[in-house]
Order: C-alpha cells, then structure tokens, then sequence
C-alpha cells in the first residue's frame, strides 16, 4: 500500500509543480529570470515535470520517469543553493523524499 501512495503521490506533486511552471504567474516567470534562465525556460521545465509524472505513472518506464524527476529536482536544488533561496528548500526537501520513497519501492 505504502507503494502505491508513494507513486502516486509523486505524480500528482510533479504533474502539479508542471502545470504551475507552464501555466508562468508572473512570480514564477521572474524566480526563472531572476536565476538565469531565459523567460520561456518555465514552460521547457513544466513539460519536462509532466513527462516525468507520465512516465512515473506507467510501470514499465517509471524508473525513467523517476531518473528524469530526479533531475530535475537536483536541477531546481542547485538553483536555489546557488542563488540562495532558501525558502524554496521545504517544497523541494518534499519532492526529494517522495523521489527516494518511489524509487525504494520500485
């Protein structure tokens, strides 16, 4: 059971961080400009989430998914140590621990 809640938990944290990065508040567009990334940069990162949630969700290419999740979140991590945002650390510490519950149980 706890299997099963740590996958979907994960795809539904990572289809919604996407959608948010894709959909681009304005706050969101400028923590990407603000870190370097040009203005588009949110909505290549959004995909790339909701790829990695599809991929997590089917068995046969969740390790995939959960290598690419991973990623990701080591990319956002480096990010906001480097610019030193670290109020973005709780969200992410969340996304990190449903990443190594997933991958232990797969």
């Amino acid at each position: 059971m706890a299997h099963v809640l740590s996958i979907w938990f994960l795809v539904v944290a990572l289809c919604g961080a996407g959608l948010a990065n894709v959909i681009r508040s304005a706050a969101t567009r400028n923590d990407f400009v603000r870190w370097g990334y040009p203005p588009w940069w949110g909505i290549v990162a959004g995909g790339l989430e909701v790829a990695s949630a599809a991929m997590i969700a089917f068995p046969v290419s969740r390790t995939a998914g959960i290598v690419l999740g991973a990623a990701i979140v080591a990319a956002a991590l480096l990010s906001v140590l480097r610019h030193r945002e670290y109020s973005h650390l709780a969200p992410l510490s969340i996304f990190v621990t449903l990443i190594a519950l997933a991958a232990v149980s797969s």
